[in-house]
């Protein structure tokens, strides 16, 4: 029998900013706690916050949910970096994913994995081949996590002005966990399916 679900992706808007600026907060703090520069130079981090406050306006982030609405992780995609990949490279192939930051509450539950699988059934809808990501260069433990849920790395990338570059991508085809897609839309009216007869929800 399916369940109903817990978690929900839906683009995020202007009124998401404040709940995933704490998510991003809590990832800097606890990033810290693990020995890693990232996000620490308070310039970098600043040029960052900005990009992803674009890309947020240009309907290019997502934050996933609970059935509250309380924000749990989020991720967005953008434009292939030119930094790091090239034209040998077939940049149109792939899916592009930044920011991917869950809450340390949800750290060992597979949710980022499961966003992960979400982001590649996008790709491969749209006719890509991968999926693609940039992590910095001295985050060992992130670049683990990538390999873990299907990632390679292609190559590291080492521009004086960047901090991150190391590359990997993984294939759109397959799900890391294909038993647990994420639901997708307003978490009201899944709620509000939940409550109907199941055969008007199942046939």
């Amino acid at each position: 029998m399916k369940s109903t679900p817990t978690e929900f992706l839906r683009p995020a808007g202007a009124e998401d900013v404040p709940a995933l600026m704490a998510l991003r907060t809590e990832a800097e703090q606890w990033l810290t706690t693990q020995g890693t520069d990232q996000w620490s130079d308070p310039e970098t981090g600043a040029r960052a916050i900005d990009k992803w406050r674009q890309s947020i306006d240009e309907g290019r982030s997502w934050v996933i949910v609970d059935a509250d609405g309380g924000a749990l992780a989020t991720v967005s995609r953008g434009p292939v970096d030119r930094d790091f990949w090239h034209d040998s490279d077939g940049p149109e192939t792939a899916l592009y994913l930044y920011k991917l930051i869950v809450a340390r509450k949800c750290a060992g539950t597979g949710l980022g994995g499961r966003v992960l699988d979400w982001a590649a059934q996008v790709a491969a809808l749209e006719g890509r081949a991968w999926v693609r990501i940039d992590v910095w260069r001295t985050n060992t433990g992130l670049q683990s996590y990538y390999e873990r849920n299907g990632f390679t790395h292609v190559r590291t990338e080492s521009p004086s002005h960047r901090r991150s570059g190391w590359l990997a991508q993984r294939p759109t085809a397959g799900a890391a966990m294909p038993n647990l897609p994420l639901a997708v839309g307003d978490p009201a009216l899944w709620l509000r399916r939940s409550e109907q007869p199941r055969s008007d929800i199942y046939g």
